[in-house]
C-alpha cells in the first residue's frame, strides 16, 4: 500500500501520459543509480516537483511492474555483473500492469552506455518460445541456454524532467521469490536517472549531492539473486558491502 505522505505530495506533481513520454524514451542511455530510505525520499521529494512531471497511467501514478529473469545454469548474466566485465546482458520478460502490456527486453551494457532492445509479447511465459530465442540469438552474439531464475516485482514512480531529455524512475514495495523462497525491501527506494549522458548539473543528481546520497551501483536483478541464490549458488564477495547497504537501509526505519 503506498504511504499517504507520498499519495499527497506526487498530487502535486504535473502529470504527463505516455505517448508525451515519446522524447524520453532513451533506448540508448547513461544510468545512475542511488539508493534510500522512504523515510528520506518523502523529505526531498517535495523538491523534484519543480524540475519533473509524473507519468500518469490508468489513473494512477505508482505503476505495478513484474518481472521474469532468466539466466544460464552458470548465472553468467551475474556473473558478468560481478566481475565486472564491461560487456554485458540481462534478459527478462517485463509486464507493465496498468498498461496490460508485456515484452521480452535485452540489456545491453557496454562501457558504461546502456542499450535496451524489446519485442512485445502476450503474456510473460515459464520458458523460452522459438522466437524469443531467435531474438535473443539476434542480439546477444553467444549461444546460451537460459532458463527463468526470478520473479521481480515492484511500484514505480516514474518522473520526466520538463527541460532536459532526462527521466528518473523511482522503484518501491520491491519483492523477490523463487518457487518458495521471498525476499522484500519494503523501506528501500531504488532511483535510476536516466540520461543521455552523464549530467551531475541535473535537478535530481544535484539534490543528491546536497543531501549527500551518492550513486549506488547495483542492480535489482543481482540483488534479488544473491538473497534468493546467494551462498549456496553464488559467490558475491564484490557485492558484500553493497548489499550490507541496502540492507541497513530497509532496516532502518529512523
Amino acid at each position: 500500500m503506498l504511504n499517504p505522505a507520498i499519495h499527497d505530495i506526487l498530487l502535486g506533481f504535473e502529470p504527463i501520459t505516455l505517448s508525451e513520454m515519446d522524447r524520453v524514451k532513451l533506448m540508448n542511455r547513461v544510468d545512475t543509480k542511488f539508493a534510500f530510505s522512504l523515510q528520506h525520499f518523502i523529505k526531498f521529494l517535495p523538491e523534484l516537483s519543480a524540475a519533473y512531471k509524473i507519468l500518469e497511467i490508468e489513473d494512477t501514478r505508482t505503476p505495478f511492474y513484474e518481472s521474469l529473469y532468466f539466466d544460464d545454469e552458470r548465472f553468467s548474466f551475474f556473473q558478468d555483473h560481478h566481475n565486472g566485465r564491461t560487456n554485458r546482458f540481462k534478459v527478462r520478460f517485463r509486464k507493465y500492469v496498468e498498461s496490460n502490456l508485456t515484452f521480452l527486453e535485452i540489456k545491453h551494457k557496454f562501457k558504461g552506455r546502456t542499450n535496451k532492445k524489446r519485442i512485445r509479447v502476450e503474456s510473460i511465459p515459464d520458458r523460452m518460445e522459438a522466437q524469443h530465442i531467435d531474438f535473443i540469438k539476434s542480439v546477444i552474439p553467444k549461444d546460451i541456454d537460459l532458463k527463468a531464475v526470478m520473479w521481480n516485482s515492484f511500484h514505480r514512480i516514474t518522473l520526466v524532467n520538463k527541460i532536459e531529455n532526462e527521466r528518473l524512475t523511482l522503484d518501491f514495495d520491491l519483492l523477490f521469490r523463487w518457487e518458495e523462497k521471498t525476499e522484500q525491501f519494503d523501506n528501500v527506494i531504488i532511483a535510476e536517472l536516466k540520461q543521455e549522458t552523464v549530467n551531475r548539473n541535473s535537478a535530481f543528481f544535484a539534490l543528491m549531492k546536497t543531501i549527500n546520497i551518492r550513486p549506488y551501483r547495483l542492480s535489482k536483478y543481482c540483488i534479488g539473486s544473491i538473497e534468493l541464490y546467494g551462498g549456496s549458488r553464488l559467490k558475491f564477495n564484490r557485492f558484500k558491502k553493497k548489499l550490507l547497504t541496502l540492507k541497513k537501509i530497509n532496516t532502518d526505519a529512523a
